[in-house]
């Protein structure tokens, strides 16, 4: 059964539902929007983003890069299509016992976890608030988890803002940092202070330097141990705000 396409609708938003007629004959046998999408993703996972364009996914399938316009109108649809499939939410039922807050830290860490397979989700211009499918059902489940909180709806909503941006900045500067070490083969915090070291000193920066002096710079953290520590004090917050709602 076709499905009709909604004029109203950006073609990448329509190609997500299912709401574009799909070609009734590929140009090759075995072509379809999946497959492209899943070589896109594939190809961004072993190269970056950067590697991925129309032509190089078509050499990857074997076609052509006239043949994928059948599919995918443009690139930016076809990066909007790879960042929904890379953020795939599991399937999942929450036990008895979980209460928001674990429900939360549930969601945000598997968020977390599909940045970090996914790193190059990081470098795709966020154009507007989540509309695609799998956006829309993390966006749910947040909700859900969040449902017997006694919070407004509104704020419901931004608790999810919070914690989603929380958790895309983390991945983002942990990619960062990933990307900076590879590139120098030395950790990050000790050789910035020794550069700290040489162009500051105690007298003008003493906060800094009380900071130097300590463990903090001896050797990079590991990123999960700063997850775990902003993640608790957003929640923090979060908590002191419901219990106010509460009483």
């Amino acid at each position: 059964m076709s499905v009709k396409s909604d004029p109203g609708l950006p073609a990448s938003i329509q190609a997500a539902w299912g709401l574009r007629e799909r070609p009734a004959k590929g140009p090759r046998p075995g072509l379809s929007l999946e497959r492209i999408v899943g070589a896109a993703v594939d190809l961004a996972d072993a190269e970056g983003i950067g590697a991925v364009s129309m032509g190089r996914v078509a050499k990857e399938l074997g076609s052509s890069a006239m043949s994928l316009y059948r599919y995918v109108a443009a690139k930016d649809e076809l990066l909007a299509l790879m960042v929904d499939a890379a953020l795939v939410l599991p399937d999942r039922s929450p036990g008895p016992d979980e209460d928001w807050r674990a429900g939360i830290e549930r969601w945000a860490w598997i968020y977390h976890d599909a940045l970090r397979r996914h790193p190059w989700v990081l470098r795709v211009p966020v154009n507007g608030p989540p509309v695609m499918p799998n956006q829309i059902r993390w966006l749910e489940d947040g909700l859900a988890a969040l449902a017997d909180t006694g919070l407004r709806e509104p704020e419901k909503l931004s608790v999810i803002l919070l914690v989603s941006g929380f958790v895309r900045n983390e991945a983002t500067l942990a990619a960062d940092i990933a990307e900076a070490v590879a590139a120098s083969g030395a950790p990050v915090m000790p050789g910035w202070s020794d550069v700290l070291r040489r162009v500051t000193d105690a007298e003008r920066f003493p906060a800094l330097h009380r900071a130097m002096a300590s463990e903090a710079f001896e050797q990079d953290d590991d990123p999960d141990d700063e997850f775990v520590f902003g993640l608790e004090r957003v929640l923090d917050g979060v908590a002191a705000l419901i219990a106010r709602r509460r009483a």
